[in-house]
This record gives structure tokens, C-alpha cells and sequence, in this order.
């Protein structure tokens, strides 16, 4: 079996070469973004893999059905780049990643420390020798409440992680986890957006999840408010987020993804000229945090998507199916 793998990074390049061999398929690598301009580079090959940036979309599902190819993996949790309708009428068989939920747990964590103890502002001023205490007083987290949005396995982590600190732990979701309820309060999404002290989101980006954080919502919430993003960027209006650092009804944010980030994050632009000027606004404000998101990347979650990547295909063409199918 053959397998294109696009937007591989270095450090993806072992994970490839080992799984590929305990697999027994032959993988050819690029660092290419999927495109219609590279999309008869597949031909011959029976599953692409590919990372989440680019759009998978109709036209180039197409392509790829044109080209031969039946199976598709994402070597992301979300796979809102692929259009899974498409792939299903056109009978390509899609998969996406697991990986441990530790690392962004413990990156979220670490972001809300960051934003309580104003460390973008330390680390600053501490590089041009200002080592004054002036502007950076925190507040402990034994005295806060902390919500969390999404109760899945990252967001169970993330409660669990945070149950150490004593602080209140509130928790949102459609769908109730026992785990999370030995541990948190399940309450609406008014309550967390009018009790917590800093609210942090792990949600799948759906429909009826899109800038669920907004204007609105935002209205709702205490004054100073903070806000942590380890999840998905289009969980949260940008002009929102902008208007409400402005006004000071958040007083930090803690993004690890950002709407608008395509074609910046996992990117060196240094010299180029960017026209995302919400992005770059956003970005300067001495109390937001935005990182490479990055939130995922530890050296068991790299070699976890990779394996998920080749093996999702490897099961769906063997016996049909894998347990991170996405297409049935």
C-alpha cells in the first residue's frame, strides 16, 4: 500500500520512517500544503495523510477520488478542514488523530498561571533589566473559580490537573462526564460566564460551537475576566476578544489558537508583510498571550498522530473501519 503524507515536519520524519515499516506500507513525504495545484502528486497512491492546515475540500476530494485515492487521515483531533460530505459521497474512507490529552492539559494550566502571575509583562521587562514589581501583582488560585467548556478527555485532564490548586471548578457540556462530575459542578453556559474567574475552552469546533464566545457572551461575564483558548481558534470571535481587552471586561487572554491563524502559526514570518491586522492587534496587548499553538506538541503526541495517521489507514483499507473514523 502507498501513502502520500503532506505538511510533514522535521520532527515527524523517525515517526514515519518506524511506523511505515512496522505497518509494511511505502510512504512518500513532502512538507507541501494539500492543494489543488499538488493534487496529482497523489496519483498512485491509495491514502493521503495530511496535517490541518489547507482546505480539503470538494473540489480537491475530487481530485484525489480522480487520482485513486480511497482513504484520508488527519493527523489532527479536529478535522474541520476536511469536508466530510464530500469524502463520504465520493466513498474516500476518512480518520483523524488521537493523541494523549497531557500535554495541552498541562499547557492550559500553564497558560492560566501565566495570565495570573502577568508573566508576558515580567518576561518582558525582565529582558531590558527591569526587575521592578510594579503592574505585576497576581491572585491565587485557591481563590478563584475556574469553568471549563468541553469535558471531553482533554478537558477531563484539565480538571483533573486544576483539582490540585482547591480551586471551585465549574464545567460545561452537552454531553455530561462521569468523571468530570466527581470533580467539577455541572452548571449552564450562563452560570460559567457569570460565575467564573477564568473560563477555558476544550471544545470540538462545530456549527453550534462557532464564536461561542462573542459579543454577547462576553457581556455576560465578570469584569476582568480570563479567557483560555488551548483548543480551536473559531471558538472565539477575534473582534470580540479585541473589543473586550479594549474595554477591560477581560482582563487577560491565554491563546494558544487564534481566529485567523492559518497561514501565520507553525510559519517563520519574520519578514514578511502580514495583512491580518486583527491577529497582529490583538497580539500586542500586554495582558494577551498567544502562542504558536503549539499546545499539543510533545514528543508523545508527534509519534501518537503520526501512528494515527498511517495505522487509521492501514484499518480502514484491511477491515474498513478504524476507530477514528469519521466517515460512517
Amino acid at each position: 500500500m502507498k501513502i502520500y503524507a503532506f505538511g510533514v515536519r522535521d520532527d515527524e520524519k523517525q515517526a514515519f520512517e518506524q511506523i511505515s515499516d512496522q505497518c509494511g506500507v511505502e510512504v512518500t513525504l513532502s512538507d507541501e500544503t494539500p492543494s489543488l495545484e499538488n493534487a496529482d502528486l497523489v496519483k498512485g497512491y491509495e491514502g493521503v495523510t495530511a496535517l490541518g492546515m489547507g482546505n480539503i475540500d470538494r473540489d480537491l476530494l475530487s481530485r484525489y477520488s480522480e487520482n485513486g485515492v480511497r482513504f484520508l487521515s488527519t493527523r489532527t483531533i479536529g478535522y474541520n478542514h476536511i469536508d466530510l460530505v464530500a469524502a463520504k459521497e465520493l466513498g474516500i474512507k476518512v480518520c483523524n488523530a488521537a493523541y494523549p490529552p497531557n500535554g495541552v492539559a498541562d499547557f492550559t494550566v500553564m497558560m492560566i498561571l501565566m495570565c495570573l502571575r502577568q508573566y508576558k509583562q515580567a518576561l518582558w521587562r525582565g529582558q531590558v533589566n527591569d526587575f521592578s514589581l510594579q503592574g505585576l501583582q497576581g491572585r491565587d488560585m485557591n481563590e478563584l473559580t475556574i469553568g471549563v467548556m468541553g469535558t471531553g478527555r482533554i478537558g477531563l485532564q484539565v480538571l483533573k490537573n486544576l483539582s490540585g490548586f482547591g480551586c471551585r471548578l465549574l464545567a460545561y457540556d452537552v454531553y455530561k462526564n462521569p468523571e468530570a462530575e466527581k470533580i467539577a459542578t455541572y452548571v449552564d453556559q450562563d452560570t460559567i460566564y457569570k460565575e467564573c474567574d477564568v473560563i477555558s475552552l476544550h471544545m470540538p469546533l462545530f456549527d453550534s460551537t462557532y464564536h461561542i464566545i462573542n459579543h454577547e457572551t462576553i457581556a455576560k461575564m465578570k469584569d476582568g475576566v480570563i479567557l483560555i483558548n488551548c483548543a480551536r481558534g473559531g471558538l472565539t470571535d477575534i473582534d470580540a476578544l479585541v473589543d473586550g481587552v479594549e474595554s477591560e471586561k477581560i482582563g487577560a487572554l491565554g491563546m494558544d489558537t487564534v481566529e485567523g491563524e492559518e497561514g501565520i502559526v507553525h510559519e517563520d514570518r519574520r519578514t514578511d508583510i502580514i495583512s491580518n491586522r486583527n491577529w497582529f492587534y490583538l497580539h500586542q496587548f500586554r495582558n494577551v498571550i498567544m502562542t504558536q499553538h503549539m499546545a499539543f506538541y510533545t514528543k508523545e503526541a508527534v509519534e501518537s498522530m503520526v501512528r494515527c495517521g498511517i495505522e487509521g489507514i492501514v484499518q480502514m483499507e484491511k477491515t474498513g473501519s478504524c476507530r477514528t473514523m469519521l466517515t460512517k
